[in-house]
């Protein structure tokens, strides 16, 4: 039987008396896609941080490949919420790729061939490789987004975490974003956490829909008890079934709760 990238069971989390994370379950294997969706404030980034072994849960266990959070750093490629550079920062696409390497990677004579080899190699993959020389000042926000994917790319990890990767960017930058992440989901177990429900793509596997609980489904559409547990709503005339695959929705349209 096939080790789970990632397995998470009976997960509780708290930030000092107010309940973040309640009996949360999930199982994410090798090859899959996918979206953790769900309000600002229920729980998303905090799972992605107990992925990554950056929390503690105060109950259950986090196991990524079939170890404890932490321990296969290089496996793991990671796209924060607002990354760690300002728009202004004075580096070129390329350079803020290499960051991306191991610091013990960064040195030697062989670094500006095989080095910058692999950055072009990510920035290929992230379609960016035509921007390598410009600078970050001069990208528009979809592009600094997909040069910090890339960034996330040059170790060539086998499980993708972004947070928020849409946030912010205009309908453009997002449609190539998604496409982008459409193409690296078939080489690589990607994780997106996003509060809006119209990013997900025909490429996504399976949704999570996180409030404080997680509720599942197979798919890229959520669910009607998905939907009451994220906003409490009930959608009239929202078909909604358990297992709906390949459902595309428009990148650029905008359905942030």
């Amino acid at each position: 039987m096939t080790t789970p990238i990632i397995q998470i069971d009976d997960l509780h989390f708290h930030y000092a008396d107010t309940p973040v994370l309640s009996d949360v379950r999930l199982s994410i294997n090798q090859g899959d896609f996918i979206a953790i969706v769900g309000p600002n404030g229920g729980g998303k980034t905090t799972l992605l941080r107990l992925i990554l072994g950056l929390l503690k849960p105060d109950r259950g266990s986090v196991r990524i490949f079939g170890k404890a959070p932490g321990s296969e750093p290089a496996r793991i490629g990671y796209v924060p919420q607002h990354g760690n550079l300002a728009p202004g920062f004075p580096a070129t696409a390329e350079e803020v790729v290499l960051m991306g390497l191991p610091h013990g990677r960064r040195h030697g004579p062989r670094f500006w061939r095989n080095e910058r080899a692999r950055a072009r190699d990510a920035m290929r993959r992230a379609g960016v490789e035509n921007l390598a020389e410009k600078r970050l000042p001069d990208l528009s926000g979809g592009q600094r987004q997909r040069v910090l994917i890339a960034r996330a790319l040059i170790t060539r990890p086998e499980l993708l975490l972004l947070d928020e990767p849409l946030s912010n960017i205009d309908p453009y930058g997002r449609q190539c974003i998604v496409e982008t992440l459409t193409g690296l989901g078939r080489e690589t177990t990607i994780v997106m956490v996003s509060h809006d429900l119209g990013i997900t793509t025909n490429a996504v596997t399976g949704l999570a829909a996180v409030n404080r609980y997680l509720l599942y489904a197979d798919g890229a559409y959520p669910t009607q008890a998905m939907l009451e547990l994220m906003y409490g709503v009930h959608e009239v005339g929202c078909p909604v079934h358990e297992h709906i695959h390949n459902l595309t929705h428009p990148a650029d349209e905008d359905m942030r709760a």
